[in-house]
């Protein structure tokens, strides 16, 4: 950076790599999945239903395909960081457009008052993975 480009008094800064953006963004998105999750256990009934085995995830399978549904992201901050830019860029364009989709889904199909914060959380975790798939897709290039 040059002179001219410093100012008197402007904070440092530096460039950020598009792996640690996409790490980071990854991370966020999961900070709010534990949260949403979390919270739906105040929830008047959840946990009754937790234990009378009322739930969606009420069979083997599901809870299974629950699982894999929440381990892609989970791996997606380490595979942000680790993978080739190319393989990296395709996989965060792909996961990031399918969990925004999942996400709104999630958010329009959520609307009872006492889920209003799962809502919110919805959205927020849909902007993130839109988000990421825009740094993906704007990956710098080497000229």
């Amino acid at each position: 950076m040059s002179e001219k480009e410093i100012k008197s008094g402007s904070f440092e800064d530096f460039k950020i790599n598009t792996k640690i953006k996409l790490a980071a963004l990854w991370t966020s998105v999961m900070f709010c999945y534990i949260y949403g999750d979390y919270f739906s256990l105040y929830v008047p009934n959840k946990v009754k239903d937790f234990i009378n085995g009322e739930t969606l995830l009420d069979s083997p399978v599901r809870l299974f395909l629950a699982t894999i549904l929440m381990t892609i992201p989970a791996l997606m901050i380490f595979a942000s960081v680790i993978l080739k830019p190319k393989i990296n860029r395709l996989l965060n364009i792909v996961f990031g457009v399918i969990y925004t989709l999942i996400m709104l889904l999630i958010a329009f199909t959520t609307m009872k008052p006492w889920w209003s914060f799962y809502v919110f959380f919805a959205f927020i975790e849909s902007i993130l993975t839109a988000i990421i798939v825009w740094f993906a897709f704007k990956w710098p290039r080497y000229i």
